[in-house]
């Protein structure tokens, strides 16, 4: 197959190739189909149900790419990507790769800053990983990802759980965990 990537064929032909059987393949495929929801997310809407049927698969790296994708797709279908909950929620807990788990809080954060009631139904999620992962190497990257949500559509159940979970680092922390709390505090109002 050609390496181009950009056109619907190519896509088509890396959707088949992700749901085959070698690790290894999808891994490549993976990494590939989230370069492109990076440039054209639009050549990826018609195959949202096999990409969220990836997040499925048990090497990490296909899920965080996948997922790194579908975030990408969040901004304009968020209302399609509801069937990637279930997959975003075993990755985000996952015990071995922490790449997926922060590429699964990103997602739920992208996902719940798109309305009220996906914040309302992504929060609980994010609270505890909060919980779990404060003050791991990704945490930084968790911060940036709740600042968007706090930006966004959340709701105000959402934004007032939020604004709380983080107030104590944002009136004692110190570095960049206190700049971002405040921030997210700040964006909560």
């Amino acid at each position: 197959m050609a390496e181009d990537s950009s056109s619907a064929a190519s896509i088509a032909a890396l959707i088949t190739e992700l749901q085959g059987s070698g690790r290894r393949r999808r891994q490549e495929v993976a990494h590939k189909l989230a370069a492109v929801a990076k440039t054209n997310p639009a050549l990826l809407v018609g195959h949202m149900d096999e990409l969220i049927a990836t997040l499925e698969r048990p090497e990490a790296q296909t899920r965080w790419e996948i997922l790194t994708g579908l975030t990408e797709l969040c901004a304009g279908h968020a209302d399609k990507l509801a069937g990637a909950f279930e997959g975003a929620e075993e990755s985000l807990f996952d015990d071995d790769s922490a790449t997926v788990r922060l590429a699964a809080f990103i997602f739920l954060c992208r996902y719940g800053a798109t309305s009220a009631k996906r914040s309302d139904v992504a929060w609980p999620l994010l609270d505890e990983a909060i919980q779990c992962y404060h003050g791991d190497a990704e945490y930084r990257d968790m911060l940036s990802a709740l600042l968007e949500l706090a930006r966004g559509k959340a709701s105000k159940a959402t934004k007032a759980a939020l604004s709380e979970r983080v107030s104590f680092d944002a009136d004692n922390g110190s570095g960049y965990v206190k700049t971002f709390s405040q921030q997210i505090v700040e964006a909560c109002k």
